[in-house]
């Protein structure tokens, strides 16, 4: 018999829901938990990410998982800013 926990989800489609994650080999849950979506009509299939958080509850702690918007391909990812473009100042060559 496999073992799991009961662990809630934070953000995207499944918040608010507490799911039984099956247990690894040394009783914990995975550190990423992926979720398929089959492909419906115009939407392509996809897969949602969910990476594993520590949350604690005054001296006591439980994992929960948190939505990984970049990972799922639901948010751009950031670029890096060019350093010459964020000083404010100017100041002329020594």
């Amino acid at each position: 018999m496999v073992r799991s926990a009961e662990i809630e989800f934070i953000g995207g489609p499944l918040d608010g829901r507490i799911l039984p994650i099956p247990l690894g080999p040394f009783n914990g849950v995975p550190k990423t938990y992926k979720v398929p979506v089959p492909a419906h009509g115009d939407v392509p299939a996809q897969t949602l990410v969910y990476v594993r958080a520590k949350q604690e509850r005054g001296y006591r702690w439980h994992w929960r998982y948190e939505f990984d918007p970049v990972t799922s391909g639901h948010a751009p990812t950031p670029e890096s800013p060019d350093p010459e473009s964020m000083s404010t100042s100017e100041e002329p060559p020594a």
